[in-house]
Formats: C-alpha cells, structure tokens, sequence
C-alpha cells in the first residue's frame, strides 16, 4: 500500500511507519455521530485506521451544522440518516478505508455485535445511557475505550482501559438525574469545545492503536474555553474493588428487558420509542398511510410525519420513532398509539 499520504504522520517519532501499518490494521468503532462522533470518525479515518463503523440513530438537521463538521445544508434537507451522510463525505476523504454506516440505535441487543470486533470504542453519544453499556461491553470483552462530553463551553474526556484504569461507572456510580445537568439545550454549546475534546480524544485513541500505553493519559482532562481554563484530575487510585462493573462484573446495561424502551433525547425536546422487537418496516406504506392524516415527506431510509408544525413522527426503518416536539413521555406515548398502531 501507498503510504505516501501519511507522510506527514509518519515523519512523527511517536508513530513513523511501523505505527502507520498499525493504523492501517486497526478496526474502531465511533458511537454517535453527532458534534463528538464527526470529528473523531474524520480524524480515525484520514489518520488511516483501516475500518471505522459509524453507529447513529439519528438523522441531519439544519440546527446540527454549527457544530457537527461532516455534514452539509443538502444532507439536513434531505433528511439523511447522520451514519449514512458522513459516510458518503468520508469515502471521499480516504479511498483506502473501509467505512461502515450503521443507522441504527445502539442498545442491549446489539451493543455486542457492533462493538465486540473492534479494537477501540470512540465515543460520541449524548447520554448516560448509552455510555454505560460501552462501558459494560468494553469491560467484559477487554477492549478501550475513550469517553468524551462536551456542553456549552466546557468538556471532559478520559481514556478507559479495562484492567489498568477505573472503568467509567468506578468514576460515575450512576447517571446525574434528569434536570440536574446542563444540556445543549438549557445552556448551548460552542462548536470549538467539541472539536478540542473530540481532538484529545482521537489522539488517546491513536496512542492505544499503535501501540503506546505507556502514553496513554490516566488523568480526567477538563477544559473550558470561555475562561481559558484547563484541569486534570488525577483517578488513579479511583479504581473500586466494589464497582458493578469492573468489580463485581455485573454488566447491568446488557440485562435485557421487555416492552418498548423510551428514551428522552438530549437537548432535543424528543422522544424516542423503540419496539422491544425490530420491525421490518415498508417505509412507502407508512409514508402512504400517514399521508391521509398530515404532511408526509420520506426517503429510503425513514418516514416524516407532522402531527403539526411543532409535534412530528420520525419512523426508521427499523421500528424507532422519534417523537419530536414535547418532552413528555405520556404524550410521545399517545401520538405512537395513534398514528403508528402499538
């Protein structure tokens, strides 16, 4: 292979050409490809990590592009699944990496089979949720992971090796609750905490896959860049033989469960419900359906429905329905039962 354009990278001691073939021989696994997910998949991928899965659930709108680096003002108009958009301007980028778009939600049933054939889990996701079942898979199968979050001007990140360092419930015993954190919705965001996060991130990542633990930081990294301010919260000793996780090894986030699992989307004012089993659906069928109730617009890969011009139905073609315009869970409830029939 012609490793003429990483030329640059390979000029670099910590990695040189012995680092770049490893690159090159990696898989990653990108959860959530929002404001984090872009740039860390854009830097794994002209880095030249071999194969990136590009795992979202979500699709580009207008409000996403003062922030998430890989799409376009086409991709919110045509509704574009967020796996599938930056996947199309990725293969652009580099030719020579296999990238796999993923539109799907990543949960209990699946967080196994996307995660588990990867070398590195990057994350990009927005909740709780779903960082303790990386955290649950990536404890149980042994592979690191590096966790990132940003909100309004400030973020955090720290690496997670399982067996050396705390694993993320060690340094979280439990989600925040509900109300009682910032979101981008209740305090904004600034696209450049994103990038500096996503950034220290990528290069933990890079560290891990060629090779250099002995660099990796064992320090929780947090920034602010409205006061310039920059800490590094040393967890070395934070490792607890008691943890659920990586101590008593009881993976709670990969228990399954039943019925529908109804999430509320962070600074989204949405709903999500997931089926307790995936559908099939004919997309065209619903989008005809729908079409005698409302306003209807739909592509291959989901179905758009306006209950009003503040309340809409957003149905992937894996049964998920996004419930856009209230937070309540009793209402998403009642517009699903109504419109969707379950």
């Amino acid at each position: 292979m012609d490793l003429t354009r990483y030329s640059r990278q390979i000029l670099f001691a910590g990695i040189g050409e012995d680092g770049q073939r490893k690159l090159l021989n990696s898989r990653v696994a990108v959860v959530g490809m929002g404001a984090l997910g872009t740039v860390l998949a854009n830097h794994m991928v002209r880095a030249g990590v071999g194969f990136v899965r590009l795992i979202d659930r979500d699709f580009v709108e207008a409000s996403n592009l003062q922030r998430q680096m890989l799409y376009t003002e086409r991709h919110a108009a045509d509704g574009l699944p967020k796996a599938i958009a930056a996947a199309e301007m990725l293969r652009e980028v580099n030719s020579q990496v296999e990238i796999e778009p993923i539109v799907a939600d990543l949960t209990w049933k699946n967080a196994e089979e996307l995660l588990t054939d990867v070398d590195l889990v990057l994350d990009g996701s927005d909740n709780f949720q779903v960082r303790f079942l990386v955290n649950d898979v990536c404890v149980q199968h042994e592979i690191p992971w590096v966790y990132g979050g940003g909100v309004s001007a400030n973020g955090m990140t720290v690496p997670i090796l399982p067996g050396e360092t705390p694993c993320l419930r060690c340094l979280f015993e439990s989600a925040p609750a509900p109300g009682t954190t910032a979101t981008c919705d209740t305090a904004g965001v600034l696209g450049p905490i994103i990038h500096i996060v996503a950034s220290y991130q990528a290069v933990e990542a890079m560290k891990l896959l060629v090779g250099a633990q002995d660099k990796v930081r064992r320090t929780m990294l947090n920034i602010g860049i409205w006061d310039s301010s920059t800490s590094s919260i040393d967890i070395s000793k934070a490792k607890r033989p008691n943890c659920i996780c990586c101590g008593q090894r009881v993976f709670e986030y990969l228990n399954p469960s039943t019925g529908d699992e109804v999430v509320s989307l962070c600074g989204r004012n949405s709903i999500q419900i997931s089926p307790s089993e995936p559908w099939n659906v004919d997309l065209q069928a619903i989008a005809d359906r729908l079409l005698q109730s409302g306003k209807v617009e739909h592509n291959k890969f989901l179905v758009r429905f306006y209950v009003t011009d503040d309340l809409r139905l957003v149905i992937f073609a894996d049964g998920r329905v996004l419930v856009q315009g209230t937070d309540d869970v009793s209402v998403a409830r009642s517009l699903y039962a109504k419109y969707i029939g379950m």
